[in-house]
């Protein structure tokens, strides 16, 4: 088998367009990098501008005082962080840390549908639900 240029065509290589296991690999790979590293960037900003504010404040770590009200649900913290709040930064850093992997999961069904891969599409989707669910439901801990 010849290709257009009169060379040897590759059986196994993907053609023009078309998704390959490699290409979903290594953008899945690109998103787990750049979305660890963009979340250590906000909770190390917001880390360094909470300490810069508050290193006269005197701390008393004799009683546990958790997150102020405000920054306990994602609305409230992505408006927080959008006022530029040094706490609700780290907060949304760890948020994307967290969303990170589900984004990756997201990505997942998408790449194995294009794949065609039927039966790796209902196992992700299973898997991003019960995170979904997971990560949405109420707790009482």
């Amino acid at each position: 088998m010849t290709d257009a240029n009169g060379g040897a065509a590759h059986a196994g290589a993907p053609k023009h367009g078309e998704v390959d296991d490699k290409s979903v690999e290594l953008f899945l790979g690109r998103l787990l990098r750049y979305g660890v590293l963009l979340a250590a960037l906000v909770v190390l900003a917001g880390g360094v501008w909470f300490l810069v504010e508050s290193h006269d404040v005197p701390q008393n770590y004799k009683t546990f005082r958790g997150e102020p009200a405000e920054l306990r649900a994602v609305p409230q913290i992505v408006k927080q962080a959008t006022a530029l709040r040094p706490l609700a930064l780290i907060q949304f850093g760890l948020l994307l840390l967290i969303a990170t992997p589900v984004a990756r999961v997201l990505f997942s069904v998408f790449g194995f549908a294009l794949e065609r891969d039927w039966m790796y599409v209902v196992v992700t989707l299973l898997v991003l639900a019960l995170l979904i669910y997971t990560l949405t439901s109420g707790s009482d801990i």
